[in-house]
């Protein structure tokens, strides 16, 4: 790494201008030497003002990180990078975060007593909570300051007014901001609530006041769903957030879901950095973003931005925050929400801006202005980025969380990869399913769609079921190269089945061959070649033994993961069959019976059936709960339940056998 640096490269490293920086040297505030007509600044000296850019700035020394995973990583790379002592967290069991230095063990990311007394002992004198947990938890910012300690955030007053839905959808229409039709009042009984669905009319959507995340929302198509909807999505907000209270909005058919990245400095300052696109959601959960949106002109750009440091401004924002609307096809907006908090997307903004968010957070949280950060105006955009998020889910079980041993991690090269896990992690149900984020830049969309696809094809994960190859399809489809995403498109889409191909049966057997040095191990046959039976799911091969295969796989225990397109599957070694094999397997079942399996790891919420009781087909006779989410285990055919082989409150495995259904008219429940 050079040590003496241009105006240009100390600007990009600091996140400022190059006249910023240029101003700084002619003042005295930065030293730089001049070779000829060149100017070249030594890199010990940007401490004078990465640390104290004018008397104003009291600088953060050391920092907590209220957070884990990629978002705690990230913002340990940028705080070392300014000189700050990193201070991280973790719970028992559970790797401490990467680039920390010092790391402390809590009982819960959500022990707001336990994060203040870990930021006392180590010394820290600022809180940067990343976003999920408390990050958005009014009580916890207030305890930060009262404490003594700087917040990276907005004040509490700003996340408390922004933080409930309903007041924020008030709120925003009293600043002549559209909002969507809905219902956003304290009544909240049921007849109060079917009645202004009635009003809002159907479909609508029904979400958590408070929260965010996608958590707890449930669209309705009509009247007979909305009971069903209102107690589940009540159940969900509760956990989630420890609020049951619920609004209704219009839920609108085909909208784009566009963004503005906002920040505001402590001396009533704001200013818009561009708009992101986020309409590439599942379940409300954003899977692609990208920036700029491809549907913003220039005008649209100015009259959102203006709406959204509008709405900020009005509640004495403070520091990075995102204003979320929907967009029309006639350019037409709403405000749908709020975030006060750095927002796990903003990468693409820094492409195009050429920023460090996290940076200026925390200059902001020392006391800097936006004209000394060089955002006295919107910044210019530049080029084009996308960012894929690697969930650790199963596409083709209906993206169900997915849990296990991460064996195998290769991450690429030319993009920036996010990441808060690494190989030999493991992956459980106790936090959110997302892995990593991919972003690629480019100089128009085109060029950047090209780099996040080959990034995408050179990624390889192993141990454990992600959306890796979901990904890679979905970038390659029309929609997405043609820019014209919408909220509901990627619900539209259907990813392709793709079984494992023989290579990837032999890379199996490969990795499954005996070692154990017998002369009959490792497959051996009499007069034949070695062959091993591997099993896949319900199906079993028996495979020839290869000596070499180019298939990515890794052997983890008993079983074989194996890279199929981007999926990873797992074989095991089948044993040779037996007469009592196929005697079970002749009665494994009776006739026209169905059993219900776990499709994921979980905790049983509900038992909805009995046995003896009729039963049609999609009816929930389970439920389960995965990472604050609830998952219904469906009846697959019309008939009557004969076992229910789990409770209330038990623990699954995925795979787990729950009940059976046997098929047949429906018949009458036991007196």
């Amino acid at each position: 790494m050079p040590d003496d640096l241009t105006p240009r490269e100390v600007a990009k490293e600091l996140g400022v201008t190059v006249r910023t920086v240029q101003r700084w040297i002619a003042g005295g505030r930065l030293a730089a030497t001049r070779v000829g007509s060149r100017v070249r600044v030594s890199r010990s000296s940007l401490a004078m003002v990465a640390d104290a850019p004018s008397p104003s700035w009291h600088p953060v020394r050391a920092l907590l990180i209220a957070n884990r995973g990629e978002i705690a990583v990230r913002i340990a790379h940028t705080a070392r990078g300014m000189g700050i002592r990193v201070v991280s967290v973790h719970e028992d069991g559970e790797r401490p975060p990467d680039g920390a230095d010092e790391a402390h063990q809590i009982g819960s990311y959500l022990d707001g007593a336990a994060l203040l007394a870990v930021a006392r002992r180590s010394g820290a004198d600022a809180i940067h909570p990343g976003y999920g947990f408390l990050a958005e938890n009014p009580s916890f910012a207030r305890a930060v300051t009262d404490a003594g300690l700087r917040w990276v955030g907005p004040p509490p007053d700003a996340i408390a007014a922004m933080g409930d839905k309903a007041a924020a959808r008030r709120h925003a229409a009293a600043l002549g901001i559209p909002i969507v039709p809905g219902y956003d009042g304290d009544a909240q009984d049921d007849a109060t609530l079917i009645g202004e669905a009635e009003r809002v009319g159907y479909p609508l959507l029904v979400k958590p006041s408070a929260g965010g995340g996608g958590k707890g929302m449930r669209v309705v198509q009509g009247s007979a769903g909305f009971a069903d909807a209102l107690s589940s999505a009540r159940r969900e907000a509760q956990r989630s957030f420890g609020d049951h209270r619920l609004i209704l909005e219009r839920y609108l058919e085909g909208p784009r879901h566009v963004e503005m990245q906002v920040m505001f400095d402590g001396h009533g300052n704001g200013v818009h950095l561009g708009e992101r696109d986020c309409s590439a959601q599942r379940r409300n959960q954003k899977v692609v973003e990208e920036a700029p949106a491809p549907s913003v002109t220039p005008e649209l750009r100015a009259r959102m931005g203006d709406a959204a440091v509008s709405l900020a401004a009005s509640v004495g924002y403070v520091s990075a925050g995102t204003v979320e609307m929907l967009l029309t096809d006639e350019g037409e907006f709403c405000f749908l929400e709020m975030n006060t908090r750095l927002q796990v997307e903003h990468p693409v903004t820094e492409a195009v801006t050429g920023r460090d968010l996290v940076a200026d957070q925390l200059r902001i949280a020392s006391g800097a202005t936006l004209a000394e950060l060089g955002l006295s105006s919107p910044p210019v955009i530049g080029g084009h980025a996308i960012e894929a998020r690697i969930y650790a889910e199963d596409p083709e079980a209906g993206f169900l969380p997915a849990t296990g041993r991460l064996s195998m991690v290769r991450w690429p090269n030319g993009v920036r990869i996010d990441a808060g896990v690494r190989e030999g992690d493991a992956v459980t149900d106790r936090y959110d399913p997302m892995l990593a984020k991919v972003i690629a830049h480019g100089r128009s969309r085109d060029e950047a769609l090209e780099r996040l696809q080959t990034a995408l094809e050179a990624t390889t994960i192993l141990g454990v079921r992600t959306n890796l190859r979901f990904l890679r399809w979905l970038v390659g489809q029309s929609l997405v190269r043609d820019g014209e995403v919408r909220t509901d498109s990627i619900t539209a889409l259907e990813l392709p089945s793709l079984p494992p191909a023989a290579a990837h049966w032999e890379a199996a057997a490969h990795w499954l061959r005996s070692d154990d040095g017998r002369p009959w191990g490792g497959g051996w046959r009499l007069n034949a070649a070695p062959t091993v039976r591997v099993r896949h799911g319900d199906e079993v091969r028996g495979v020839q033994i290869v000596t070499e295969t180019d298939q990515a796989a890794v052997r983890d225990g008993d079983v074989v993961h194996v890279d199929v397109d981007g999926q990873s599957l797992e074989f095991h070694r089948a044993p040779s069959p037996t007469v009592e094999e196929a005697a079970r397997h002749a009665a494994g079942g009776a006739e026209g019976t169905m059993v219900l399996t776990a499709p994921m790891p979980g905790r049983v919420l509900a038992v909805r059936a009995t046995e003896g009781a009729p039963v049609r087909a999609h009816e929930p006779v389970i439920v389960i709960e995965a990472m604050k989410m609830e998952h219904a285990v469906v009846a697959p055919i019309d008939g009557t339940v004969v076992r229910i082989e789990v409770a209330e409150g038990d623990q699954v495995q995925r795979g787990d056998i729950l009940g059976e259904v046997a098929a047949g008219p429906l018949l009458p429940s036991p007196p």
